[in-house]
């Protein structure tokens, strides 16, 4: 009989009171006999778990096909868990795995309950030791016979049987290249196939020594000179850097030995550098690039004064509302400065927003179809929007239209505003309730008001419907269309 087992327990005589269970020390074979010891009601007390690195799994009696299932996050941490140094590590997943299916469902929620936070410690540490093993694997290249391209080994030495939980990453990182990464506990091989799937696998071997790993190869020179010259002294903190750079795992890290040298000499370089300032230096990196903001200042400056050009210039500079951090781009309005009608819509929707242009988007495209057919010209008229920015809300990949409130439609009156003044337009046609209220500060009922003239500042105002008002009915042909060009029709009758 082995040595007494560390339990979760209590300390009593577990060796005279408690069956013996062999299994293979991973994650599989614990996973197979707390199958087995769970369906036959054994419970975590009468258990001695004994881990065999000989045991042969083929010789256990199947789990039964009705084995009870379990949260996903028990499975993901005791995998993690199962890979820790602790010796209490089985005992304790067979108790966690035993509550959980003996009344205690949401047991994993419960982060204060002692067995919970131990699992939670042992899963983290053996990622923390992955991540290292990620960061700090270091291949160096070694010519094998009768092959043409070397083998890549590298050395590591992990805290816990991280080995086996690892090699994935490491499989789809480097699946063309042969390599081979050896640790005390047991080695890893992969023979560059590609993919991993069920005939081409990494395989594994018992651990090696360090002088069986090569301690350099004819790149490593060229790295450490390069190392040499991206690394900035003046910018290292040091407690941080072996916070996450464990000083233990610097031997194996060839650029790791010029880190004490380089940061030794910082004062040093540093004082160098001040000595050789000169004053009235100049930058060598040519002129210094103009703002933004002055780009279209300067952009403007060559716009005539007074001039729908201009004023869409300012327009792109506009930060009144929260409406141009998240839009692409301000989209003004767009048409001659001489046209006797002006269409006024609500605000610019996705595909406006992308172009840079009113209404070139489905509600855009039944637009010009309605004004062919009222014998209007899109190029004589005016066409643009209360507002001048896209408000929307993400959802996904898309950007779902959203409607503007009374300050984001006040914000930008100014420009609609001095829109009316250049181009003067005898009649207005406005689709929809925002940009009727926006012309005319007050409540507008589209569907009471449409196809009747209002007078408002020397010129007659024609409510009509927005034509997304069709496309979200479905109205794009019938009768509801018809109605549509009757209101343009009258507009300029």
């Amino acid at each position: 009989m082995s040595a007494h087992q560390p339990s979760l327990f209590g300390d009593g005589d577990t060796a005279a009171d408690q069956a013996v269970v062999r299994f293979k020390p991973d994650f599989a074979g614990w996973q197979r006999a707390a199958r087995r010891h769970l369906a036959a009601g054994v419970a975590p007390e009468a258990i001695w778990w004994q881990p065999d690195p000989d045991h042969v799994s083929g010789g256990d009696t199947p789990a039964p096909a009705n084995a009870t299932t379990v949260p996903k996050r028990f499975i993901d941490w005791a995998k993690a868990a199962a890979c820790h140094s602790a010796d209490d590590r089985w005992a304790l997943l067979y108790r966690l795995l035993w509550r959980i299916t003996h009344g205690e469902r949401h047991l994993l929620s419960l982060a204060g309950d002692a067995d919970v936070a131990r699992i939670t410690r042992y899963a983290k540490n053996v990622r923390r030791d992955v991540h290292k093993m990620k960061a700090f694997v270091r291949f160096r290249a070694v010519a094998e016979p009768g092959h043409e391209a070397p083998r890549y080994i590298a050395w590591f030495e992990p805290t816990h049987h991280i080995v086996d939980y690892a090699a994935g990453f490491f499989v789809r990182r480097f699946a063309n290249m042969r390599w081979s990464i050896l640790t005390p506990e047991g080695c890893v091989h992969w023979n560059g196939q590609g993919h991993a799937d069920s005939t081409t696998k990494p395989w594994f071997g018992p651990g090696a020594s360090k002088h069986e790993a090569p301690d350099g190869d004819d790149l490593e020179t060229a790295w450490q000179i390069y190392y040499a010259s991206i690394f900035n002294p003046a910018r290292v903190k040091w407690n941080a850097m072996r916070s996450e750079m464990p000083v233990k795992y610097w031997k194996n890290m060839p650029e790791a030995q010029l880190i004490p040298k380089l940061v030794a000499g910082a004062d040093q370089r540093v004082a160098t550098m001040e000595a050789n300032i000169k004053d009235g230096d100049t930058l060598h990196c040519g002129p210094r690039p103009a703002t933004p903001e002055a780009t279209s200042q300067a952009g403007l400056a060559s716009r005539p004064a007074f001039s729908l050009e201009r004023l869409a210039g300012q327009a792109e500079l506009c930060r009144a509302c929260g409406l141009c951090g998240p839009a692409t781009q301000t989209v003004f309005g767009e048409g001659p400065a001489n046209a006797r009608l002006m269409i006024v819509g609500e605000q610019p929707g996705d595909q406006e927003d992308l172009a840079g242009r009113p209404f070139v988007g489905p509600a855009g495209q039944l637009l010009d179809r309605a004004l062919a057919a009222a014998g209007i010209e899109r190029g004589q008229v005016y066409l643009t929007n209360a507002v001048k920015h896209f408000k929307f809300t993400p959802a996904g990949k898309k950007r779902l239209h959203a409607k503007p409130d009374y300050h984001e439609v006040a914000a930008c009156r100014p420009w609609l505003d001095n829109e009316l003044a250049l181009v003067n337009p005898e009649r207005i046609v406005t689709l929809g309730a925002t940009a009727a209220q926006a012309l005319l500060q007050r409540r507008v009922a589209v569907t009471r008001e449409r196809g009747r003239p209002i007078e408002w500042q020397s010129r007659m105002i024609w409510p009509t419907i927005h034509p997304s008002y069709l496309l979200r009915t479905q109205d794009t042909h019938g009768p509801g269309f018809s109605r549509f060009v009757a209101d343009l029709e009258a507009a300029i009758a």
